[in-house]
């Protein structure tokens, strides 16, 4: 081809001019595969929410029809009231939501329930420890207000009937359990209530699925709200009481 031939102009600007073009393109070519994570796709909340066997569980189907739509599972424009990089999770107590941030500016929301008044908290945790249809113990102080839960003094296993519901997110403080979790209910109907002892209830179909999009180490913010309590504050009430722990690692038998 005449244009690689030696000329007035020669051939190495023609080359070079030829090769910057090339490497543009190339450049341009590995921007379009550098694309955010596809946005989860839902179903239907009638298929999101039905009955479903887990474990060898039975999880009933969630009574839909008598939970307000806005706490059903749904991908949303993230609020710029909530902060947060993609991947972190944010509870919002005061709207009863859980978000977790997506990229392109949305986000998974969730309806929950959470602390009632005098157990609302706020600050940072991490997500320390995840399991499988977890085993309840019911901490001291809430024995003490309620003598009937001592039969469960050395825990309840996991099941259908366990406050814990299907999934647990353990929230540490670095490598302090904080004693707060994220996890599913047995009382469905409490979602979009303030009426935990400062946990963040779940359906239990929405709780399985974070539990699949979070890993250990999440970021979790709880935002605070009028007459809520700082995390740091109740940690370092509670510092010889709360349990220190070693992170998990591979070899640990932690589900999921």
């Amino acid at each position: 081809m005449a244009w690689f031939k030696r000329g007035a102009f020669g051939r190495g600007p023609v080359l070079k001019a030829t090769l910057v073009g090339a490497a543009l393109l190339a450049l341009a070519g590995c921007a379009d595969t550098i694309n955010p994570t596809p946005l989860p796709v839902l179903d239907p909340p009638k298929v999101l929410y039905g009955a479903v066997t887990d474990d060898g569980f039975n999880v009933a189907a969630a009574p839909i029809k008598q939970i307000p739509p806005q706490f059903l599972r749904q991908v949303v424009d993230t609020p710029a009231s909530i902060p947060g990089d993609p991947g972190t999770v944010v509870v919002d107590p005061a709207d009863r939501f859980l978000y977790l941030i997506l990229d392109g500016g949305k986000a998974m929301r969730y309806g929950i329930g959470v602390g009632k008044e005098g157990f609302a908290w706020s600050g940072e945790a991490q997500v320390g420890d995840k399991q499988h249809w977890p085993k309840w113990f019911p901490p001291s102080d809430m024995v003490d207000r309620d003598p009937k839960l001592k039969q469960f003094a050395k825990g309840e296993d996991g099941g259908p009937r366990n406050p814990l519901g299907a999934r647990a997110m353990y929230l540490w403080s670095g490598n302090v359990d904080t004693l707060y979790r994220i996890h599913g209910t047995n009382d469905p109907l409490s979602i979009g209530k303030a009426a935990s002892s400062g946990c963040v209830r779940m359906l239990d179909q929405d709780v399985i699925d974070l539990y699949d999009r979070v890993p250990l180490r999440t970021k979790v913010i709880v935002l605070g709200t009028a007459g809520t309590t700082p995390l740091a504050d109740i940690m370092e009430q509670q510092q010889d009481t709360l349990p220190i722990k070693a992170r998990p690692t591979a070899a640990d038998k932690i589900k999921g």
